[in-house]
């Protein structure tokens, strides 16, 4: 039962993360990709405002939410499984808090009305990166639908 309730709280959190992610690299990043600099700025730093501290909860929800299940899983798959999601939730935290939050601050430091003739654009390295923790995340959701299955079914 406490296995069944943790996988399924893994599921939502990974879920919302996941749903997120992919809705920030097929709607938002194309649009912010084509407006001028200090239009991009501004609206940047306004998205950023509705995602902070919101995300890194419900990511850090997730990775509790498996660390709680990997115990309470009966049997090896689902164990598996969970841990596979921890891993691939600690690649979500390591690339957001070392590549797009360092971005994000350097953008956050830029005034949307002067930013500076020749300034270095970070919107290819925050797309390339955001794709990579897109990717973690997908790879975590997985995980959970496959721990959560196996533990309906076998446990």
């Amino acid at each position: 039962m406490l296995a069944s309730i943790a996988g399924a709280v893994a599921v939502i959190c990974t879920g919302v993360v996941c749903g997120v992610f992919v809705a920030v690299a097929v709607s938002v990043v194309p649009t912010l990709a084509s407006l001028p600099p200090e239009r991009y700025v501004e609206i940047h730093q306004r998205l950023g405002q509705g995602y902070h501290p919101l995300m890194p909860i419900v990511v850090l929800g997730g990775l509790v939410a498996n660390l709680a299940a990997i115990p309470l899983a009966a049997g090896a798959a689902p164990r598996t499984a969970y841990a596979t999601a921890v891993v691939a939730l600690l690649g979500v935290q390591v690339v957001s808090h070392l590549r797009n939050e360092r971005i994000n601050r350097r953008v956050r430091a830029v005034r949307p009305l002067a930013v500076p003739v020749g300034w270095p654009d970070p919107r290819p390295a925050w797309r390339g990166w955001h794709l990579v923790r897109t990717l973690f995340a997908v790879l975590a959701l997985a995980a959970d639908a496959v721990g959560l299955a196996l533990l309906t079914t076998h446990g």
